[in-house]
């Protein structure tokens, strides 16, 4: 190993001054990356909110609702291990909330009720929606 980290290193020093050399006579030079096969569905309010835990499932279904409403939608509360209710669906890492800007929220619950896999689906008056892979339901708290 320590005698192929001199070379490996003399190689890039090599590979970034002939690219140098290249810009510098006025010619561009075009590097052709890889393409990103995988899209997200969905973002995240803050880094703060867990999702790395999120199942297939519920991937699907934050994709479902990105592809009917044609916006992505922003997961504002994700994975909450110690949610003070036992039967949470967030504590298990089995829902999300959300919110989806521009879209209505009839618009949103519509889509979310068509997604394969549903459970259950919550509306809150502040416009953020509940969505998770538990038991079927439905509810509003205002």
């Amino acid at each position: 190993m320590r005698k192929i980290f001199p070379f490996l290193l003399a190689a890039a020093l090599a590979l970034s001054s002939a690219a140098a050399a290249g810009a510098a006579d006025g010619t561009a030079r075009k590097v052709k990356l890889k393409e990103h096969q995988m899209t997200a569905a969905y973002s995240v309010q803050t880094g703060s909110v867990k999702t790395g835990c999120f199942s297939t499932q519920l991937h699907g279904i934050l994709a479902h609702i990105a592809r009917q409403t044609g916006h992505r939608p922003v997961v504002t509360s994700g994975h909450r291990p110690h949610a003070n209710r036992s039967k949470s669906q967030h504590r298990h890492c089995r829902a999300a909330d959300i919110r989806v800007s521009g879209v209505s929220e009839r618009k949103v619950l519509a889509a979310a009720r068509t997604a394969p896999g549903i459970g259950g689906i919550g509306r809150y008056c502040n416009g953020i929606i509940h969505v998770d892979i538990g038991p079927k339901r439905h509810w509003t708290h205002c």
